[in-house]
Protein backbone atom coordinates (compact mmCIF):
# COMPACT_ATOMS: atom_id res chain seq x y z
CA UNK A 1 0.00 0.00 0.00
CA UNK A 2 1.49 3.20 -1.12
CA UNK A 3 2.93 5.64 1.42
CA UNK A 4 0.03 8.27 1.66
CA UNK A 5 -2.54 5.77 1.86
CA UNK A 6 -1.48 4.23 5.24
CA UNK A 7 -4.10 4.12 7.88
CA UNK A 8 -3.07 6.42 11.48
CA UNK A 9 -2.87 2.76 13.34
CA UNK A 10 -0.27 1.42 10.55
CA UNK A 11 2.30 4.40 10.77
CA UNK A 12 2.00 4.57 14.86
CA UNK A 13 2.28 1.32 14.41
CA UNK A 14 5.56 1.68 12.58
CA UNK A 15 6.64 4.15 14.68
CA UNK A 16 6.34 1.62 17.75
CA UNK A 17 8.47 -1.07 15.65
CA UNK A 18 10.87 1.52 14.31
CA UNK A 19 12.07 2.86 18.27
CA UNK A 20 13.35 -0.19 21.07
CA UNK A 21 11.68 0.33 24.90
CA UNK A 22 9.05 2.62 25.26
CA UNK A 23 8.92 6.83 25.99
CA UNK A 24 9.33 7.74 29.37
CA UNK A 25 8.34 11.58 29.07
CA UNK A 26 6.46 13.40 26.70
CA UNK A 27 9.84 14.95 26.17
CA UNK A 28 11.45 11.73 24.82
CA UNK A 29 7.96 10.99 23.16
CA UNK A 30 8.30 14.38 21.54
CA UNK A 31 11.35 12.92 20.40
CA UNK A 32 10.29 9.84 18.74
CA UNK A 33 8.10 11.87 16.42
CA UNK A 34 10.61 13.94 15.29
CA UNK A 35 12.53 11.10 14.50
CA UNK A 36 9.74 9.23 13.23
CA UNK A 37 9.04 12.64 10.62
CA UNK A 38 12.94 12.35 10.04
CA UNK A 39 12.87 9.35 8.80
CA UNK A 40 10.06 10.11 6.54
CA UNK A 41 7.56 7.61 8.22
CA UNK A 42 5.19 10.80 8.78
CA UNK A 43 4.97 13.86 6.85
CA UNK A 44 5.61 17.44 8.52
CA UNK A 45 2.18 18.16 9.56
CA UNK A 46 0.83 15.49 10.98
CA UNK A 47 4.35 15.99 13.14
CA UNK A 48 3.40 19.08 14.06
CA UNK A 49 -0.66 18.01 14.69
CA UNK A 50 1.12 15.36 16.73
CA UNK A 51 2.95 17.88 19.14
CA UNK A 52 -0.04 20.01 19.12
CA UNK A 53 -1.88 17.21 20.63
CA UNK A 54 0.21 16.77 23.32
CA UNK A 55 0.41 20.06 24.06
CA UNK A 56 -2.93 20.51 24.47
CA UNK A 57 -2.90 18.08 27.22
CA UNK A 58 -0.37 20.13 28.91
CA UNK A 59 -1.22 23.92 28.60
CA UNK A 60 -4.31 25.49 30.68
CA UNK A 61 -6.73 27.74 29.59
CA UNK A 62 -4.75 30.52 31.27
CA UNK A 63 -1.83 29.87 28.66
CA UNK A 64 -3.87 30.90 25.74
CA UNK A 65 -7.32 33.25 26.84
CA UNK A 66 -7.40 36.23 25.52
CA UNK A 67 -6.68 38.44 28.82
CA UNK A 68 -10.23 40.71 30.19
CA UNK A 69 -8.09 43.93 28.74
CA UNK A 70 -8.03 42.74 25.49
CA UNK A 71 -12.11 41.50 25.56
CA UNK A 72 -13.86 42.95 23.07
CA UNK A 73 -17.51 43.47 24.66
CA UNK A 74 -20.53 45.33 24.47
CA UNK A 75 -22.78 46.93 27.00
CA UNK A 76 -26.36 45.38 27.68
CA UNK A 77 -28.02 49.04 27.97
CA UNK A 78 -26.01 50.34 24.18
CA UNK A 79 -28.35 50.70 21.71
CA UNK A 80 -28.09 48.85 18.17
CA UNK A 81 -26.41 51.63 16.35
CA UNK A 82 -23.63 51.46 18.98
CA UNK A 83 -23.05 47.77 19.07
CA UNK A 84 -22.84 47.54 15.11
CA UNK A 85 -19.38 49.48 14.87
CA UNK A 86 -18.00 46.83 17.70
CA UNK A 87 -19.59 44.00 15.34
CA UNK A 88 -17.78 45.42 12.12
CA UNK A 89 -14.44 46.92 13.33
CA UNK A 90 -13.49 43.69 15.15
CA UNK A 91 -15.32 41.13 12.62
CA UNK A 92 -15.86 38.21 15.77
CA UNK A 93 -19.08 36.45 15.49
CA UNK A 94 -19.64 36.31 19.31
CA UNK A 95 -19.32 38.82 22.00
CA UNK A 96 -19.24 38.68 25.96
CA UNK A 97 -22.43 40.85 26.91
CA UNK A 98 -21.32 43.28 30.10
CA UNK A 99 -23.98 45.00 32.77
CA UNK A 100 -22.97 47.24 35.37
CA UNK A 101 -19.45 46.42 34.99
CA UNK A 102 -16.99 44.33 33.21
CA UNK A 103 -17.02 41.58 35.81
CA UNK A 104 -21.13 41.51 34.95
CA UNK A 105 -21.16 38.82 31.99
CA UNK A 106 -24.82 39.11 31.26
CA UNK A 107 -24.52 36.87 28.28
CA UNK A 108 -22.80 36.11 24.81
CA UNK A 109 -24.31 37.87 21.37
CA UNK A 110 -23.85 36.39 18.41
CA UNK A 111 -23.01 38.95 15.67
CA UNK A 112 -26.06 37.11 13.07
CA UNK A 113 -28.69 37.90 15.57
CA UNK A 114 -27.83 41.87 15.11
CA UNK A 115 -28.14 41.37 11.53
CA UNK A 116 -31.31 39.78 11.85
CA UNK A 117 -32.32 43.11 13.92
CA UNK A 118 -30.93 45.71 11.01
CA UNK A 119 -32.68 43.08 8.20
CA UNK A 120 -36.17 43.41 9.55
CA UNK A 121 -35.61 47.30 9.36
CA UNK A 122 -34.64 48.20 12.75
CA UNK A 123 -37.44 47.67 14.66
CA UNK A 124 -38.18 50.13 17.21
CA UNK A 125 -38.70 47.47 20.04
CA UNK A 126 -35.36 45.65 20.01
CA UNK A 127 -34.76 44.39 23.28
CA UNK A 128 -30.82 42.98 23.58
CA UNK A 129 -31.83 40.55 26.18
CA UNK A 130 -33.82 38.45 24.08
CA UNK A 131 -30.76 37.79 22.01
CA UNK A 132 -28.44 36.62 24.50
CA UNK A 133 -27.35 33.25 24.55
CA UNK A 134 -25.82 32.13 28.01
CA UNK A 135 -22.60 32.76 28.55
CA UNK A 136 -20.12 29.61 29.77
CA UNK A 137 -17.62 30.02 33.06
CA UNK A 138 -14.32 28.42 33.36
CA UNK A 139 -11.71 28.66 35.39
CA UNK A 140 -8.12 29.33 34.86
CA UNK A 141 -6.57 26.30 35.66
CA UNK A 142 -8.90 24.17 33.37
CA UNK A 143 -7.06 22.07 30.83
CA UNK A 144 -7.25 22.44 27.04
CA UNK A 145 -8.08 18.79 26.60
CA UNK A 146 -10.97 19.10 28.93
CA UNK A 147 -12.54 21.78 27.81
CA UNK A 148 -12.47 21.22 23.96
CA UNK A 149 -14.09 18.02 25.09
CA UNK A 150 -16.80 20.62 27.03
CA UNK A 151 -16.82 22.39 23.68
CA UNK A 152 -17.71 19.36 21.60
CA UNK A 153 -20.01 18.21 24.41
CA UNK A 154 -21.70 20.87 24.88
CA UNK A 155 -21.68 22.67 21.15
CA UNK A 156 -20.87 26.30 23.03
CA UNK A 157 -17.77 28.01 21.21
CA UNK A 158 -16.81 30.29 23.68
CA UNK A 159 -16.15 30.33 27.47
CA UNK A 160 -15.72 33.40 29.78
CA UNK A 161 -12.23 32.83 32.47
CA UNK A 162 -12.39 33.23 35.64
CA UNK A 163 -9.97 34.16 38.46
CA UNK A 164 -10.06 32.03 41.64
CA UNK A 165 -11.79 35.10 43.36
CA UNK A 166 -14.61 34.76 40.74
CA UNK A 167 -13.10 37.92 38.87
CA UNK A 168 -13.28 37.46 34.84
CA UNK A 169 -9.71 37.42 33.85
CA UNK A 170 -10.65 36.05 29.54
CA UNK A 171 -12.37 34.55 27.27
CA UNK A 172 -11.39 31.65 25.27
CA UNK A 173 -12.74 30.25 22.01
CA UNK A 174 -13.06 26.75 20.68
CA UNK A 175 -10.70 27.83 17.72
CA UNK A 176 -8.18 28.83 20.46
CA UNK A 177 -7.97 25.33 21.07
CA UNK A 178 -8.12 23.52 18.17
CA UNK A 179 -5.59 26.39 16.68
CA UNK A 180 -3.18 24.89 19.51
CA UNK A 181 -2.96 21.18 17.52
CA UNK A 182 -3.29 22.10 13.80
CA UNK A 183 -2.25 25.55 13.65
CA UNK A 184 -4.48 28.51 12.41
CA UNK A 185 -7.52 28.46 11.65
CA UNK A 186 -8.40 30.89 8.45
CA UNK A 187 -12.03 32.16 8.63
CA UNK A 188 -14.14 34.24 6.83
CA UNK A 189 -12.54 37.52 8.39
CA UNK A 190 -9.34 36.72 7.36
CA UNK A 191 -7.81 38.36 4.52
CA UNK A 192 -5.09 37.04 1.82
CA UNK A 193 -3.23 40.14 2.15
CA UNK A 194 0.28 37.51 2.50
CA UNK A 195 2.16 40.73 1.17
CA UNK A 196 1.40 42.87 3.70
CA UNK A 197 3.81 43.42 6.64
CA UNK A 198 1.40 45.57 8.27
CA UNK A 199 -2.71 45.55 7.83
CA UNK A 200 -4.85 47.91 9.89
CA UNK A 201 -7.40 46.05 11.07
CA UNK A 202 -9.31 48.54 13.08
CA UNK A 203 -9.43 52.70 14.19
CA UNK A 204 -6.43 51.52 16.28
CA UNK A 205 -5.88 48.08 15.86
CA UNK A 206 -3.11 46.68 13.17
CA UNK A 207 -1.88 43.28 12.45
CA UNK A 208 2.07 42.86 12.41
CA UNK A 209 4.01 40.36 10.46
CA UNK A 210 7.03 39.37 12.94
CA UNK A 211 9.61 39.61 9.78
CA UNK A 212 8.56 43.33 9.60
CA UNK A 213 11.75 45.23 9.51
CA UNK A 214 12.31 47.56 12.46
CA UNK A 215 12.52 50.69 10.07
CA UNK A 216 9.80 49.67 8.48
CA UNK A 217 7.50 49.41 11.67
CA UNK A 218 9.22 52.80 12.78
CA UNK A 219 8.44 54.59 10.40
CA UNK A 220 4.51 53.01 10.34
CA UNK A 221 3.90 53.61 13.53
CA UNK A 222 6.25 56.53 14.73
CA UNK A 223 8.20 54.55 17.30
CA UNK A 224 12.05 54.80 17.73
CA UNK A 225 13.22 50.66 17.94
CA UNK A 226 16.92 50.48 17.29
CA UNK A 227 18.14 48.07 14.68
CA UNK A 228 21.62 47.34 15.86
CA UNK A 229 20.75 43.93 17.44
CA UNK A 230 17.58 43.39 15.46
CA UNK A 231 16.05 43.44 11.88
CA UNK A 232 12.70 42.70 12.32
CA UNK A 233 10.30 43.47 15.59
CA UNK A 234 9.70 40.13 15.94
CA UNK A 235 13.55 40.17 16.91
CA UNK A 236 12.70 42.95 19.36
CA UNK A 237 9.65 40.83 20.99
CA UNK A 238 11.78 37.89 21.17
CA UNK A 239 14.37 40.14 23.16
CA UNK A 240 12.15 42.10 25.32
CA UNK A 241 10.38 38.95 26.93
CA UNK A 242 13.98 36.64 26.84
CA UNK A 243 12.49 33.53 25.07
CA UNK A 244 10.03 32.96 22.23
CA UNK A 245 6.87 34.11 22.90
CA UNK A 246 3.49 32.55 23.44
CA UNK A 247 0.68 32.60 21.43
CA UNK A 248 -1.83 34.93 23.10
CA UNK A 249 0.59 36.47 25.60
CA UNK A 250 0.65 40.26 25.84
CA UNK A 251 3.12 42.75 26.37
CA UNK A 252 3.73 46.71 26.02
CA UNK A 253 6.75 48.18 24.17
CA UNK A 254 7.24 52.08 23.98
CA UNK A 255 4.02 52.70 24.24
CA UNK A 256 2.16 50.15 22.41
CA UNK A 257 0.48 47.12 23.50
CA UNK A 258 1.69 43.95 21.67
CA UNK A 259 -0.66 40.33 21.25
CA UNK A 260 0.89 37.49 20.04
CA UNK A 261 -1.61 36.11 17.41
CA UNK A 262 0.46 33.33 15.63
CA UNK A 263 3.47 31.57 17.04
CA UNK A 264 4.59 27.89 17.38
CA UNK A 265 7.48 26.06 19.00
CA UNK A 266 10.06 27.19 16.74
CA UNK A 267 8.85 30.63 15.55
CA UNK A 268 6.94 34.06 16.08
CA UNK A 269 5.04 34.37 13.35
CA UNK A 270 2.55 37.62 13.79
CA UNK A 271 1.75 40.22 16.26
CA UNK A 272 -1.55 42.39 17.07
CA UNK A 273 -0.56 46.01 17.95
CA UNK A 274 -2.65 48.36 19.68
CA UNK A 275 -1.39 51.94 19.83
CA UNK A 276 -2.80 54.62 22.21
CA UNK A 277 -4.84 57.46 21.01
CA UNK A 278 -1.66 60.09 20.42
CA UNK A 279 -0.10 58.06 18.13
CA UNK A 280 -0.72 58.32 14.37
CA UNK A 281 0.50 55.89 12.33
CA UNK A 282 1.17 56.53 8.22
CA UNK A 283 -2.16 56.04 6.60
CA UNK A 284 -1.53 53.85 3.31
Amino acid sequence: MPEEHSTSGGWLRRITHTFSGEPRDLEELNDVIQHARDRGIINLDACRMLEGVLEVAELQVRDIMVPRSQMITVNREDPPADILPVVTDSGHSRFPVVGEDRDQIVGILLAKDLLRYFAEGGREDFDIKECLRPAVFIPESKRLNVLLKEFRDSHHHMAIVVDEYGGVSGLVTIEDVLEQIVGDIDDEYDTDDDDLDIRKEGERQFSVKAQTRIDEFNDYFGTNFSDEEFDTIGGVAISHLGRLPRRGESFVLDGLEFKVLRADRRRLDTLRVITVQDIVPRDD
